[in-house]
């Protein structure tokens, strides 16, 4: 006896798989707005440093530009899965996507603390004279942008729309948004630390505290992208859902003493969504539906299958 959500009830033919991924969410029109604030600041800083000569501003520019990018496969990440969320191609609807790019965002952080450290370490090999005054603007026109742009980020916590899922509820689960808000945050983070370290600099001639800083930077950034990697290659390679989601689950099945779960398997198909696939063990066996409506709320559990055995005992 098989049964589940997916299942076809009586009357309806074919199950929806796209389980509100094909709604704009709140992280795709913040990370939009975040692009044009950066992408605006970008054209600004790169304007200014070609007109005043200035290669700090001119550098940050183009900093600013690799962020723009950065921030763009977010976006693209959102409309992709918004746009395909009712292909029959995408076994469990598109969630995933928002997962890969929260994966190619992490990456692309990672190298940026690859390339901050490669910089540093040749700052102290061959140190380079420091417009201070021009350089202090820029890094605090920065964290201005980025400080901004984090609270945009973040304010999708709160933000959200009423067809959202209920579950969705931070950048944990949103992978893709807790990227963007990584970008930023890296970019301010850095910012800060150039500050600090410019006016060390500046007043107390301690020109080694920006190359200092630089590899500070590169090794706190390098730790946010191990973590966002780690959580996000989890879904993307299908990793058992929390153990406590599951032991609620197998806690639910087996309340009546009778039953036993053979087999369980949760694992995430989207922000704040999970697919469920048991396998229950009877004497006197209840029917799919019954053991589905003693299934906790909450969960997320947005695709289940239940596969029920009457117990056969060894002869």
């Amino acid at each position: 006896m098989t049964g589940g959500v997916d299942s076809p009830a009586p009357g309806r033919r074919r199950h929806d798989h796209s389980f509100g991924q094909d709604q704009v969410r709140a992280g795709e029109r913040r990370t939009l707005l975040v692009i044009a604030l950066t992408a605006t600041m970008m054209v600004v800083e790169i304007a200014a440093g070609l007109h005043y000569g200035s290669m700090a501003l001119l550098a940050d520019g183009l900093h600013m530009a690799s962020h723009t990018a950065a921030l763009g496969i977010s976006a693209f990440a959102y409309v992709y899965a918004r746009r395909h969320a009712r292909n029959a191609e995408f076994s469990f609807g598109t969630g995933k996507v928002n997962a890969l790019g929260g994966f190619t965002g992490a990456i692309l952080l990672a190298l940026f603390a690859l390339l901050m450290a490669w910089e540093s370490i040749g700052r102290f090999l061959d140190p380079v004279a420091i417009a201070f005054d021009q350089a202090i603007l820029v890094a605090v026109l920065g964290l201005a942008v980025n400080g901004a742009s984090a609270l945009i980020l973040r304010g999708a916590d709160h933000g959200h729309d009423d067809h959202e899922h209920e579950h969705d509820h931070d950048h944990g689960d949103d992978h893709n948004l807790r990227a963007a808000y990584l970008h930023v945050i890296a970019d301010a983070a850095t910012s800060v630390l150039a500050i600090i370290a410019l006016l060390a600099g500046k007043y107390l001639g301690a020109a080694w505290m920006d190359p200092a800083m630089g590899l500070v930077g590169a090794a706190l950034i390098t730790r946010w992208s191990v973590g966002l990697l780690l959580s996000t290659s989890a879904v993307l390679l299908d990793r058992q859902g929390p153990r406590e989601l599951r032991e609620r689950v197998r806690q639910s099945i087996e309340a009546d003493r009778d039953s036993e779960v053979a087999d369980l398997h949760l694992w995430c198909i989207g922000p704040g969504l999970h697919a469920l696939v048991l396998t229950v063990v009877a004497r006197e066996p209840a029917t799919a539906d019954e053991y589905r409506a003693r299934l906790p709320t909450g969960l997320g559990l947005a695709h289940v299958s239940i596969e029920v055995h009457a117990y056969q005992p060894r002869p």
